[in-house]
């Protein structure tokens, strides 16, 4: 495959040099289209009308392309951020219009570029080891290649050939030069950097008619295939269309794989670029836009803001081009709706005409139970979302049993979430960032991203004597994975995945099971047993991270009311302050919560001495940059510990008329039947009715007939319940 895309390459070269312009972005006649469009579709036209209006206010202006001097969220950082949209809408106003004003903005925005970068050095505020020159990283200097080489390529026909060559070797060559030479290896990576960096130096090429350009940023800088365009399709998302790094950054590196891949089907059409690897860039955005909450924000694994939702920019470009490209779809439909503008071009027009044609559509997304692999390959672990219900009323629990997940990866193996009715309610912190606000450390990842959000303490996940899983270290938690060992997910009564890990600790098996539960008579239960087995005594640490008011536990404990003090020295401990702790023995522990209105409880056995500690994140924090949140936090010491646990979404509360019902936990007892290296059987009453789960802790064979404990079932798990099996 990789030779024959080479050779595509060089045989279409000559078409790419005497290409009609424009070709990135859109064609001439693909204009033309959109052009006759503008005044038939409500969406198109406010779209069309809201750039021009923001552009015409900068026609005929001097526009100021400042020495850079600011991190993100300053004003220069900012105004040359401001500056390749504008030019790029701009270039599209001049093609719809005709209009050689906007031609002419562009083309002395570019020009004064052509002055500035030859004259740059390392950004005065970078922090990392891929500074950039117009901004404090590489990264952002990929975008400006981006979206300055799309403007480029719309005004082309307007320019000079003089003018061509100024801003080819004035505003361009010295970026390019410097992010495929100076940063080498950086532009080689397999990294969403890497999709920027390689989308950047393409389309430039593209416009420029620059083959060199355009072959290091298909095959990397090597040219030999290991590297560029056509490796990050292969190795940043599974079969399925899992990106490596998460759904957030899905969002992040799904603009420029989208844009790159529009300009190499208008310049290159023989490499079918949509089409490779059996419409990888599809998967890619239909799993990102799975991976969403109600409200279109996407979840939070890894390094992830909780406000970036599928609203953004990268998305509108996404949908909009696979709507085009792929073929209509409401889900699409829907989300281009709530995002309230199209891209100029002829995916835009077309959704646009679709949703004015729509009668109704729905409110909600169609989220599905969906599990995705992860790896190049599919074999490096996955990601598992359980949903119950539909529409406001849907549940989702996200289970992660996944490989690290490069740079912006989180030490959390085996770990889940809990989303119902659009609320975040088992929590994941994210990261540390307040991105674009300066005083914040630039508004880039502050320290507290790895001191406390990326440890494994900040996720609801174990943590053995207090240490981070592969002690914290990136390099070693690269070379491993979770191994999931069996899942049922059709059924929507019962629906289950079971994983293990056993390389985060040394010395040290972990093993998890979760189900979502949705009993005959409405309740939603998610059960989860956690087996943990070693040869020598460990303490461990299960957190159970909550989004709520606290409203009863079990739990008679020790408030620190007069004072505080942090719950460890290090590995993310240092950051939660120990608001309770408390003692227990042989007993249930029961916390109940109230969030919107709704009520949780989580409901664990604790078999012989155990310690609980309420915790808020927080200490050590003297810029205050951490969200204080609430955790309750179960200790456990032995050589095989094993822990069951039950959260449950009952009731309401009704503070209008200041009414609650159900407010009480369902569940009165939790006991083990038989509990041993072969089997887990537990035994749950629910009210008056007793729940029965049953399962295999390994031999997963889905024929064998199993009898203990007086239950016999056949496969590696069954739920009864009130006696009658539910799976």
């Amino acid at each position: 495959m990789m030779r024959l895309l080479k050779m595509i390459a060089f045989l279409l070269f000559p078409v790419l040099l005497t290409a009609q312009h424009p070709i990135t972005f859109f064609t001439k006649t693909e204009a033309a289209d959109v052009k006759k469009s503008l005044a038939k579709y409500p969406l198109l036209t406010q779209s069309y009308n809201d750039i021009k209006k923001e552009v015409d206010a900068w026609a005929g202006k001097d526009i100021d392309v400042p020495f850079p001097k600011d991190p993100a969220g300053g004003y220069t950082h900012d105004k040359h951020k401001y500056n390749y949209t504008l030019i790029f809408n701009s270039g599209i106003l001049y093609n719809l219009t005709g209009d050689i004003k906007y031609a002419r903005l562009v083309r002395g925005v570019l020009l004064k570029y052509a002055t500035l970068n030859p004259t740059l050095k390392n950004h005065p505020q970078a922090t990392s080891s891929s500074p950039g020159r117009i901004f404090w990283q590489a990264l952002n200097d990929a975008n400006w290649l981006v979206y300055a080489g799309m403007a480029y390529d719309l005004v082309y026909n307007s320019l000079t050939a003089a003018e061509r060559k100024v801003i080819e070797e004035g505003a361009f060559k010295p970026e390019v030069d410097f992010i495929t030479k100076d940063l080498q290896t950086w532009f080689d990576l397999i990294h969403n950097h890497g999709v920027w960096a390689c989308a950047g130096v393409g389309i430039v090429g593209i416009a420029s008619g620059n083959r060199e350009y355009v072959d290091m940023a298909l095959y990397g800088t090597k040219k030999n295939g290991k590297s560029g365009f056509i490796a990050l399709m292969d190795g940043l998302f599974s079969p399925d269309g899992y990106y490596t790094e998460g759904p957030y950054y899905t969002r992040y590196a799904i603009l420029p794989f989208y844009l790159f891949a529009t300009a190499l089907d208008h310049a290159r059409p023989s490499l079918k670029i949509f089409e490779y690897r059996n419409r990888i860039l599809q998967k890619a955005l239909m799993s990102g836009l799975q991976q969403t909450n109600l409200d279109g924000t996407f979840f939070a694994l890894n390094d992830a803001l909780k406000e970036k939702d599928y609203t953004s920019n990268e998305l509108v470009t996404a949908v909009n081009t696979a709507w085009d490209i792929y073929g209509k779809d409401n889900g699409l439909m829907l989300v281009a709706k709530k995002q309230g503008r199209v891209v100029l071009n002829k995916g835009g027009v077309s959704i646009a005409a679709a949703i004015t044609a729509a009668k109704t559509t729905s409110s909600f997304y169609p989220y599905r139970t969906v599990e995705y692999t992860i790896g190049s390959k599919g074999d490096e672990g996955g990601v598992s979302l359980l949903r119950s219900g539909k529409e406001k009323d849907l549940t989702t629990l996200i289970y992660k049993y996944s490989s690290h997940g490069l740079s912006h990866g989180h030490y959390d193996k085996l770990t889940y979430n809990l989303y119902d009715k659009g609320n975040e309610i088992l929590t994941d912190y994210g990261a540390v960032r307040f991105i674009g606000i300066e005083q914040k450390y630039g508004g880039r990842y502050l320290p507290e991203t790895k001191g406390y959000a990326a440890q494994t303490i900040a996720h609801n996940t174990i943590v053995v004597d207090e240490k981070s899983h592969f002690d914290g270290k990136e390099s070693v938690a690269e070379q491993f994975h979770s191994e999931k060992l069996f899942s049922s997910i059709s059924n929507p009564a019962v629906q289950v995945v079971a994983a293990k890990e056993e390389n985060a600790y040394k010395g040290v098996k972990l093993q998890r099971t979760v189900y979502m539960i949705w009993l005959p008579e409405g309740r939603k239960l998610l059960a989860d047993i956690f087996n943990t087995t070693s040869s020598e005594e460990h303490q461990y640490d299960l957190p159970f991270h909550y989004n709520g008011q606290l409203i009863s536990t079990s739990v008679k404990y020790d408030p620190y009311t007069n004072r505080q003090e942090p719950l460890g020295k290090k590995n993310g401990y240092q950051f939660l302050w120990k608001e309770a702790e408390a003692t227990i023995a042989d007993s249930m522990v029961q916390l109940t919560f109230l969030n919107d209105r709704t009520y949780y409880t989580i409901s664990s056995l604790v078999q012989g001495p155990a310690q609980v500690f309420f915790t808020r994140s927080g200490a050590n924090d003297p810029n205050f940059n951490l969200r204080h949140e609430p955790a309750m936090i179960i200790r456990k010491k032995g050589m095989r510990q094993s822990f069951i646990s039950l959260t449950e979404i009952h009731g309401n509360f009704d503070p209008v008329l200041e009414f609650s019902t159900s407010s009480y936990s369902s569940v009165k007892q939790i006991k083990w039947l038989q509990q041993d290296e072969q089997y887990s059987v537990a035994e749950i009453q629910v009210n008056d009715k007793k729940l029965i789960i049953a399962q295999l802790n390994k031999d997963f064979d889905s024929k064998k007939v199993h009898s203990i404990a007086g239950i016999s079932w056949t496969g590696p798990f069954a739920v009864f319940y009130n006696g009658v099996k539910m799976n």
